[in-house]
């Protein structure tokens, strides 16, 4: 192997004599490395597939690249972005009324139709990128590149995707880029040996209550990583935008835990912003709104961020949409005690 001129160690296979890939569809691989505390295995950053062998726990990265015949070819146009979104948020897994892991091609023939029917026009899927902890609700992924392989094939999941575009209805993922699994058998974790590869070292690189790893967004190879990882969704899957999960977690060092956003500018714009990261939402919204303009991304914050969904050649973060958890708490938390809130007060929640 060699190392780049970015400090990635790569090697190029050639094609066999025959045109074939010297590795062949289906194949399980792994990055094995001579660390200094030892041999160290583990799925490659960029895997596309990874799937749970039977009585294992660790998942395998699979070198996925079918034969032409078998990869779905896309048969209906993305649609056009609404005026005015409705959007229905499903859990692929969770939508069969029986007690299993429901499935792409069930979910595709069976779910999709209700959803038109019920007047939505877009779709919002939860738990897409691979997690080994099911319980994670897909919030701990551990091969980002990876469509979860418990529901299906990525095939099936293309599937998937053309059948709700003949729908008319738009397909957003909710997609993580906030943190990342503190597995270190098939996730990102301990990649190297270290605990700093894509991630900040020590304490800054954990999230206390969320018990997983946070990416350092002032490292090149993570901005390339994460960057590609959403024109890879788009390209490949034809999604049509995405719900970035945990942004306020990312632009603040604190994670927006134990505090209280009142407004004032200095509680946005001081020590304790993520600069880098607030760059890196920046530079992936104005990626996905350059490559394909009718893209939607929204972005869930918390804090009242300013400038949020502003263009960036404004000056803003450049998301189409805040998605405010907190207005939807604080509704659900005043039918459930009937207490009665101040009109400023709704004002300021509403608006920040």
């Amino acid at each position: 192997m060699s190392k780049n001129e970015f400090g990635v160690w790569e090697i190029f296979l050639p094609n066999n004599a025959d045109g074939t890939s010297p590795i062949p569809h289906g194949s399980r691989v792994k990055v094995r490395m001579d660390t200094p505390s030892g041999i160290k295995d583990s799925i490659p950053a960029w895997i596309k597939y990874s799937v749970q062998a039977p009585g294992e726990i660790p998942y395998d990265g699979i070198y996925y690249d079918p034969p032409e015949e078998v990869k779905y070819v896309f048969r209906h146009a993305q649609p056009k972005r609404p005026k005015s979104l409705r959007i229905y948020e499903t859990h692929v897994g969770m939508s069969s009324p029986e007690p299993k892991i429901n499935t792409y091609v069930n979910f595709r023939d069976e779910v999709l139709p209700r959803i038109k029917k019920l007047g939505y026009n877009a779709v919002q899927i939860m738990a897409i990128q691979e997690h080994s902890y099911y319980g994670s609700f897909g919030y701990h992924v551990t091969n980002f590149f990876a469509p979860s392989s418990r529901f299906g094939t990525p095939e099936e999941l293309k599937s998937l995707i053309d059948r709700a575009h003949e729908l008319g209805l738009l397909v957003l993922m909710d997609v993580v880029h906030s943190h990342a699994s503190s597995n270190t058998l098939d996730g990102l974790n301990g990649f190297d040996g270290t605990d700093t590869h894509y991630f900040h070292s020590g304490p800054r690189g954990h999230h206390w209550m969320w018990d997983s790893r946070l990416f350092n967004y002032g490292n090149w190879e993570v901005l390339r990583f994460l960057l590609s990882n959403a024109r890879w969704w788009l390209e490949e899957y034809k999604f049509d935008g995405f719900r970035f999960d945990g942004v306020t977690s990312m632009m603040y060092t604190h994670h927006g835990l134990q505090v209280t956003f009142t407004g004032n500018f200095n509680e946005y714009f001081g020590f304790a912003t993520d600069v880098d990261a607030v760059v890196y939402l920046m530079l992936v919204n104005d990626l996905i709104h350059g490559l394909y303009p009718e893209a939607v991304t929204i972005g869930e914050d918390v804090s009242g961020m300013p400038t949020f969904a502003l263009p960036v050649h404004d000056g803003g973060v450049g998301f189409d949409y805040r998605m405010h958890m907190a207005v939807a708490d604080k509704w659900i938390d005043l039918l459930n005690t009937g207490k009665v809130m101040k009109l400023g007060r709704w004002v300021i929640l509403c608006t920040h």
